[in-house]
């Protein structure tokens, strides 16, 4: 798969939802029902982050959840790549690019967002072919205001920021011509996905899925 093809995966990916659930899946449990409940929210693009011992069981689970799209973010290593697409992964999501990571999922067709931070970072995947990229971490590098910069130069990258955006800091990226959609762990925070309270997290990926683009 090249670079262009990732792009144009990843739009489509992106273009599902107005935000993309960041999810840290403790308990094996919870990966199924949390699935349906973003789902059934309007939320099926599902990021399950490989930060604990069961996510990969996680995406296993939540891959067959109907409408859903589930894809593996923390990607680190071109071992992570392999074991995520195993496991059912659609798409990979990295905090940043490393050649190694982008020619694994190349090689092996997995639609990759990788991460990057600075207008020299988002030039250099540019010039691989990737259109589409993960801004990370949003918030802690300047928020809407520095992708809103980076659009006047590089108006060809659209992006995802993602990293401590909130419901209320969400409209100020999406706002943006050069943001396709956030991603944010808000829409399934951990009080509710403990308690089994599905319902509540339904709420909130509708008022998610409301945000206007």
């Amino acid at each position: 798969m090249t670079p262009a093809e990732q792009s144009r995966r990843a739009a489509e990916i992106c273009a599902l939802a107005p935000v993309v659930p960041v999810l840290v899946v403790r308990d094996l449990a919870h990966a199924a029902p949390l699935a349906h409940a973003l789902v059934a929210g309007g939320l099926p693009a599902l990021e399950v982050t490989l930060r604990t011992p069961c996510a990969l069981d996680a995406i296993r689970a939540m891959a067959a959840v109907p409408g859903g799209v589930v894809g593996a973010g923390t990607l680190l290593t071109p071992e992570d790549v392999a074991a995520a697409k195993a496991a059912g992964a659609q798409f990979g999501v990295a905090p940043g690019a490393t050649d190694r990571i982008l020619r694994a999922c190349e090689e092996i067709g997995l639609p990759l967002l990788p991460g990057a931070a600075t207008a020299s970072e988002v030039m250099a995947l540019l010039e691989r072919g990737y259109t589409v990229q993960k801004f990370f971490p949003a918030e802690s590098i300047g928020g809407a205001p520095a992708v809103k910069a980076l659009g006047g130069p590089l108006p060809q990258v659209r992006f995802c920021p993602t990293g401590g955006i909130s419901l209320r800091s969400a409209p100020d990226y999406l706002k943006l011509a050069n943001v396709m959609c956030v991603g944010g762990s808000w829409v399934a925070p951990d009080a509710l996905v403990a308690a089994g309270d599905w319902a509540g997290v339904t709420r909130l990926a509708a008022e998610a899925s409301a945000l206007t683009r």
